[in-house]
């Protein structure tokens, strides 16, 4: 860079101010991907500024994914390059234990609810929601907010299209959201490609933690994201005196946007806590039906504060983007069916019961484990779970490791989330055999 002067043409005296310079020279082109940018100090002597606000303008960039550190190779601008996503991995030939995925048996059978599928049709300017689905919500939404009466109702395509108009009718670019770390990668695919910047909250094993949300909001967050049960990838879910204690954090920014990505409702066995309190202004429960009903089920309910759903509504004019009423009314007909009720209840006992079974074939290998909620395991290898991903590649085994779910835990490096809720007795011991082996490779490395 010191030879195209691009160097030069940095400018800025905030770390904000910086990082937005940078940016216009990364998509104006004049800076392509693996350039160089200047060292900390040479910018910040250049510039007159601390150096730590130069340290900080990287932050946010690495943050956005636009400019990767390289220790003592620098900083460079990032290749662009596709996230991690969701979801089976495409053309492998080898057993897919990371996908995420619920077991397609175990997905009730629509073909009942689909033959009986009626109703006059739907035109232009009518209601955007079914009524008899907007009643069911209602009832299934209100115990678990803290003002009933205040509630209102919005169904959208899925958890993830939710999550896209919350953030988008509360923030612009570079707004800073708050998100648990090891964090959803579709929350992460949703914040960053947005154009927000995503701060850090860590997690423990009960949850968001106090302190880290606390300095997320010291920070300026503008939006908070937080999982209540079954978190992804950690499987972990709030404790009551944890949710009372992020509440009264929440307490003092009652007008930053809360989202709460409730995805595992109905399977998950533990029970629902909120770190929203009665007073807060801008809120959001999102539940998705997709992990009980299908993935291809697209439908999502919110049960939000009158403002935000207001500002959702002009988001969702008949004939533009709104939810098909046909799915609307399929979903509506399952929900309501006592034997499709019972069948989700069993799957969810199914999967807690799949995931400590395996945790302890861990376990009994010497790999100890200890199983969460929903439909992974979070297990801790005690090296580089990428090194370890290889060695299991090799014995036929697709897992995913740790530091794509990674906002700045560096320890999730360490990690793999497995999705072994679908093998026999006998592929689940093969696989705990073949993790204890990479592992035991991995230590004598």
């Amino acid at each position: 860079m010191e030879n195209t002067g691009v160097d030069e043409a940095i400018t800025g005296a905030s770390a904000a101010e910086i990082a937005e310079s940078i940016r216009d020279l990364v998509d104006s082109g004049r800076v392509s991907p693996g350039d160089a940018l200047p060292s900390v100090r040479a910018l910040a002597d250049r510039l007159g500024v601390n150096r730590n606000t130069v340290v900080a303008a990287y932050r946010l960039l690495g943050q956005a994914g636009l400019v990767a550190s390289l220790g003592r190779g620098g900083t460079r601008v990032a290749a662009p390059g596709p996230m991690p996503a969701e979801g089976y991995a495409q053309n492998s030939v080898l057993r897919d234990v990371g996908d995420g995925n619920p077991d397609p048996a175990l997905i009730p059978d629509l073909s009942r609810a689909l033959a009986a599928l009626g109703g006059r049709p739907v035109l232009y300017g009518e209601p955007v929601i079914d009524p008899d689905l907007e009643r069911w919500a209602r009832a299934w939404m209100a115990p678990d907010v803290a003002d009933p009466d205040a509630l209102r109702v919005t169904v959208t395509g899925g958890a993830v299209d939710a999550m896209e108009r919350l953030l988008a009718q509360a923030l612009v670019r570079d707004d800073a959201v708050a998100m648990e770390d090891p964090c959803f990668l579709s929350s992460i695919r949703t914040v960053r490609l947005g154009g927000y910047r995503p701060v850090a909250v860590p997690v423990d094993e009960e949850g968001m933690t106090v302190e880290g949300l606390r300095a997320a909001l010291a920070e300026g967050v503008r939006a908070v994201i937080c999982t209540p049960r079954a978190q992804n990838p950690t499987g972990v879910s709030l404790s009551a005196r944890r949710a009372a204690d992020l509440r009264e954090v929440m307490a003092e920014h009652p007008h930053v946007l809360v989202i709460i990505d409730d995805h595992s409702s109905l399977l998950t066995r533990r029970p629902y806590h909120s770190i929203i309190g009665p007073t807060h202004r801008r809120w959001a429960l999102v539940r998705s039906v997709s992990k009980f009903l299908g993935p291809d089920m697209c439908l999502a309910i919110l049960a939000s504060d009158p403002d935000t759903a207001d500002r959702l509504a002009m988001r969702l004019s008949p004939g533009s983007t709104w939810v098909s009423h046909l799915l609307q009314r399929l979903t509506v007909a399952l929900v309501t069916d006592p034997d499709v009720m019972a069948a989700i209840d069993a799957a969810g006992e199914h999967y807690l019961a799949r995931n400590r079974a395996f945790a302890d074939r861990l376990t009994a290998h010497g790999v100890p484990c200890a199983p969460g909620d929903g439909l992974s395991l979070w297990v801790e290898v005690g090296s580089p779970a990428r090194a370890v991903t290889e060695q299991l590649m090799r014995r036929g085994w697709l897992a995913r490791p740790g530091d794509e779910f990674v906002l700045a835990d560096e320890s999730a490096a360490h990690r793999l989330r497995l999705t072994v809720h679908t093998l026999s007795d006998a592929d689940a011991e093969t696989l705990a055999t073949d993790i204890a082996a990479a592992v035991r490779a991995m230590a004598t490395r």
